[in-house]
């Protein structure tokens, strides 16, 4: 069974990266592949910001949640490079490689909590979306063998062809909601994202759940600061006692 926590919600739109498979960690590894190899090339006239890129600190304050154009800017600039000189499309070519390499590559899992929530929101009735910046979603999600729990999926192609804004826009997450046929106020949004909050936060979303799962002291503070009315280890924290029996 759900926990009251969720009493009153009719639809529940989750990002898939870090919230629903254990594809965050991709991510961040292929970000730094990209920006660590840049960062070689184009060295920034300042020593101290000739650091390697941090897979925890930089990657959840400057790509986490973005499109892979919006996370190249942002870091380069954090880092004193130019953003507008094709440089910024170039390490965005070079993670999108990597991150298809270990994708196809396989083992990337849903997380077993998130599994259990989504079966009961689903047993309760609950419409059901994923929506993410990534192109790959779709692919993503099959290969955890969870696609088919949802009714919606709005994805990176998706987001391209109707010209969405990235987060912390909520245009994506207010897509889904629009697709699920539920109001935003009874909707609520899972992310594990600065940006995914405060974009769920600006789209007047009933509820908005984020997720740490870094084990970081300050990383939940910072959810509930940009936006998330509760913050959870897990996603089987939402189940009551009899619901993950």
């Amino acid at each position: 069974m759900i926990s009251r926590t969720l009493h009153g919600i009719s639809a529940v739109v989750l990002d898939t990266d870090g919230v629903i498979t254990d594809s965050a960690r991709v991510h961040a590894e292929a970000w730094k592949g990209a920006f660590d190899a840049h960062l070689l090339r184009h060295r920034p006239e300042d020593p101290a910001q000739r650091r390697p890129f941090d897979v925890r600190d930089d990657y959840l304050q400057y790509v986490d949640g973005k499109s892979r154009i919006d996370g190249s800017v942002a870091f380069l600039a954090s880092r004193g490079l130019p953003t507008d000189t094709g440089m910024a499309e170039e390490v965005a070519a070079d993670k999108e490689r990597r991150y298809v390499q270990r994708l196809r590559a396989g083992g990337i899992d849903a997380y077993p909590g998130t599994i259990r929530l989504l079966k009961a929101l689903h047993r309760e009735g609950v419409g059901l979306a994923a929506a993410s910046a990534s192109r790959h979603a779709r692919e993503l999600l099959t290969h955890a063998g969870v696609l088919d729990l949802f009714e919606v999926l709005v994805d990176g192609t998706e987001m391209a062809r109707l010209a969405l804004p990235g987060k912390p826009d909520p245009a994506l997450f207010l897509e889904a909601a629009r697709r699920l046929g539920v109001s935003v106020s009874r909707t609520a949004v899972v992310e594990d994202a600065l940006a995914g909050v405060e974009a769920g936060r600006r789209g007047g979303f009933g509820l908005v759940v984020g997720v740490d799962r870094t084990e970081r002291a300050g990383t939940g503070e910072a959810l509930l600061k940009h936006g998330a009315d509760l913050v959870v280890r897990d996603l089987g924290e939402l189940l009551t006692e009899e619901g993950t029996a």
